[in-house]
């Protein structure tokens, strides 16, 4: 580990081919999605590529590093190299714009908020969310606000693909009482709340809550009035040079709680996928390349 300039997928590349088949499976996993597929605990690394513990801790010994302790803060060092570099390259973001054009500006405190947010994050909140969310035998809903229900729509939009029982619940509180309804202990409510908190979805929290309801929440640094009810709380930095909140950093944990769920039970994603697409192809929904 002399070179500092290498980065974890360059090395596991250059050991790759003196890996056993365990391990390779295991480099193929970390490399699918890099370097955020590194970031969870080592029990998590391990299930995720279907892989045992032991193999995780011989893999990162046989690429260098002590132990996976210091794999994983060179996966965090390189994370943070790569947020923070283009605050002082400007020329990366915007190469014909002055240091205060709001290109440049807006860029900086985008990673700020995720240079932060991810400082704070809890993986193992990030794990058990993810748990969640996999668990068939749950049902899953959705709801946002006003403005953050488009987040909740995305959301929906990726999880009614990789999992059955997934709903959408409207912006509209007056259709909330009827999706309450069908909710069973134990499923799974995930709310967005952002400042200028709404009085509603605290409501609506009390009542799922009572309900024996999960409650997965995603607000801001500032904190919804829900997060006393949920199971587990993302708490994301939002400030941003405008006189809109800034979705980039929570668009990325939605993202990166996507793939977890996805391949929690990739062969059942992948059939699920294959099947829509069929649908798709039979409903003329998209246009073939020629």
């Amino acid at each position: 580990m002399s070179n500092p300039s290498r980065t974890v997928s360059d090395v596991i590349h250059a050991h790759f081919g003196g890996l056993t088949r365990a391990e390779r499976q295991l480099a193929e996993s970390l490399l699918d999605n890099y370097p955020v597929s590194g970031l969870g605990s080592i029990t998590t690394v391990a299930e995720n590529a279907r892989v045992s513990t032991p193999t995780v801790a011989r893999m990162v010994q046989k690429l260098g590093y002590k132990g996976y302790p210091e794999f994983q803060a060179h996966l965090h060092q390189e994370l943070e190299a790569t947020i923070s570099n283009p605050i002082t390259k400007h020329d990366r973001w915007a190469a014909n714009a002055p240091g205060t054009h709001i290109l440049n500006r807006f860029a900086e405190a985008v990673i700020s908020n995720m240079r932060q947010t991810l400082s704070e994050l809890d993986t193992v909140t990030f794990d058990e969310a993810a748990g969640l969310l996999s668990d068939r035998k749950r049902s899953l809903y959705f709801v946002g606000g006003r403005i953050t229900g488009a987040l909740a729509e995305y959301f929906f939009t990726h999880m009614q693909v990789i999992r059955p029982k997934t709903t959408l619940m409207s912006s509209n509180s007056s259709s909330w009482p009827q999706h309450v309804l069908n909710m069973s202990a134990g499923d799974v409510l995930v709310i967005f709340d952002i400042r200028r908190y709404e009085a509603d979805m605290v409501t609506l929290a009390e009542v799922a809550s009572r309900a024996g309801i999960e409650i997965i929440l995603f607000t801001d640094q500032w904190t919804s009035p829900v997060a006393k009810l949920a199971r587990h709380a993302f708490k994301v930095q939002i400030e941003a040079p405008s006189a809109w909140d800034s979705s980039v950093v929570t668009l990325f944990v939605v993202e990166a709680l996507i793939e977890a769920v996805q391949n929690t039970a990739w062969d059942e994603t992948r059939e699920r996928m294959n099947t829509l697409e069929g649908l798709f192809e039979q409903a003329r929904l998209f246009r073939k390349p020629r």
